[in-house]
């Protein structure tokens, strides 16, 4: 005989029991079996089968049992047949959407069970509802955390492909990103090693307050601050622009700042070319306006240096040498004003000249036939390194001028060393266009300070002793192969030597 129960009502214990599994935190597949077991201890083993069916009328949850001839998939719960005797079937509803069906299949005749089903039910469906709820708000939180990843991953591409350096750091000044482009810098520093440390641990080539001034300066203004600055790298000086931009997560206030670092080498001297042409063209128009103003001058000191060398015959002793001497200066200044002026006159000249095409190992080797007898070669080893079928459209004279000026400073720069130099003339494709021709100079020389290189093609710049040169050469076969449509530059190192590239472009088909 059972013991009676002297807490409560045997129901309401059982109801209670059941509010208290649905309102635990226990997993939904836990909390349904649990279920179907109290109810089955509670009701005695009376009930042999307990289903849950869903809105279509399917099963979807149960305890194992033999197979039960009632149950058969069906299209919607009004297709559910009337129930048999010993079979119990309760509404699942909430918030007026019908939810499915709690059905109990008794093995015996059903007793007065179904106030209590009734209830269970009632508890039930509100349960059943916050798992279709937390379920679809899974699914979005899924969709969402995906969708935010792609967002993430297509943000982080896209910094990483930059072709600048990218860093970001917060209010403490620590960094939070760190792009590719940082990372095969010439500091060369992984992502993982900086990221969260200090920027002043990181960047020690600025000095730390300098460096902590300007983001100050951007955290307190808003404003983008940009500088531009110069790097040696390997010997070879690098320009760099630096920008450092405000970012705000939330609100008005600068959270964070981007310092982009853009290598804008190429850009000065694209820039320096461009100036070069600029001061090319007001040397020409300088010496279109003073050509006549000066060479009648000249001319005249020159007939009257003349005169009166003839007339000195007629002064002999020590006062006649010593007005020979005087006069013998005099021619010697005006004709080197008179170098210094054809030189100018150089940029005034139409340019416009003849062209055709031209081999340029034929143009090499007639340049150097021309300074075979030239007393600056005489202690220079000519080596030389062509690749044949190269052709040019150009004025053969001109650029025959152009290869002489750069082989006879050649010459110059290997006499200052001392020694007998070598200077190799080399003729190829671009590296980096196969439409141009590269033809160099390279000697070994005494070679150019880095501070001089972006000055020697400047009119009346020179490194050569005084009384030496006008500083008008480069500057002229820099103005020439600019006419042809093409570009010279240097590389020198001191003690080294130097190497001038001119390139051209290739002659096309039927040209």
């Amino acid at each position: 005989m059972d013991t009676p129960r002297t807490t409560a009502p045997p129901d309401l214990a059982f109801i209670g029991s059941i509010a208290r599994l649905l309102n635990s935190s226990r997993d939904a597949e836990e909390v349904l079996s649990t279920l179907v077991l109290d109810m089955q201890r509670y009701l005695n083993a009376r009930a042999a089968r307990i289903w849950l069916r869903e809105p279509n009328g399917t099963f979807f949850w149960s305890i194992a049992a033999p197979p039960d001839p009632h149950r058969r998939e069906i299209a919607t719960l009004a297709e559910v047949p009337p129930a048999p005797d010993g079979v119990a079937r309760m509404p699942l509803a909430h918030a007026g959407e019908q939810l499915g069906l709690l059905e109990v299949n008794f093995a015996i005749p059903r007793p007065a069970a179904d106030p209590l089903l009734a209830v269970v039910a009632d508890m039930l469906a509100p349960y059943l509802a916050s798992l279709e709820l937390s379920a679809d708000l899974a699914s979005e939180v899924a969709v969402r955390t995906r969708e935010v990843e792609h967002h993430r991953r297509v943000t982080s591409l896209i910094i990483d492909s930059l072709p600048v350096g990218l860093y970001v750091i917060d209010r403490d000044y620590r960094i939070q990103i760190w792009n590719t482009k940082r990372e095969t810098g010439t500091q060369g520093l992984l992502r993982k090693d900086v990221v969260g440390l200090p920027v002043f641990d990181v960047l020690t080539r600025q000095p730390a307050p300098q460096l902590k001034a300007e983001f100050d300066e951007v955290f307190s203004t808003g404003e983008m601050r940009q500088v531009e600055m110069e790097v040696t790298v390997e010997g070879e000086p690098r320009f760099y622009r630096i920008s450092k931009i405000p970012m705000s997560l939330d609100g008005p206030e600068v959270t964070h700042v981007i310092t982009i670092g853009e290598d804008v080498t190429e850009w000065h001297g694209v820039h320096r070319r461009i100036m070069q042409s600029e001061k090319l063209a007001a040397i020409g128009q300088l010496a279109a306006g003073i050509m006549h103003e000066i060479n009648n001058p000249l001319a005249t000191i020159g007939v009257c240096a003349a005169a009166i060398e003839g007339r000195l015959t007629e002064i002999t002793g020590p006062v006649g040498t010593s007005l020979r001497e005087y006069t013998e200066i005099i021619d010697k200044e005006v004709q080197r004003c008179t170098g210094i002026v054809d030189g100018l006159l150089e940029f005034s000249r139409p340019k416009g000249s003849a062209k055709q095409r031209a081999e340029v190992a034929e143009l090499i080797d007639e340049t150097l036939f021309l300074l075979k007898h030239h007393r600056r070669f005489k202690k220079v080893l000519v080596r030389r390194e062509y690749t044949s079928g190269l052709s040019v459209v150009a004025n053969a004279e001109q650029l025959i001028q152009v290869f002489m000026a750069l082989m006879l400073n050649a010459a110059d720069a290997m006499e200052q060393s001392g020694i007998r130099g070598t200077l190799t003339v080399r003729t190829g494709l671009n590296f980096l266009r196969h439409d141009e021709v590269r033809i160099e100079f390279e000697d070994t020389g005494v070679g150019i300070p880095q501070g001089d290189l972006p000055k020697i093609f400047e009119p009346f710049y020179s490194t050569k002793p005084h009384g030496h040169g006008t500083g008008l050469g480069l500057s002229i076969c820099y103005g020439i192969i600019e006419e042809h449509r093409g570009s010279l530059d240097v590389e020198s190192q001191v003690g080294h030597g130097s190497t001038f590239r001119v390139i051209l472009p290739v002659a096309g088909d039927g040209q």
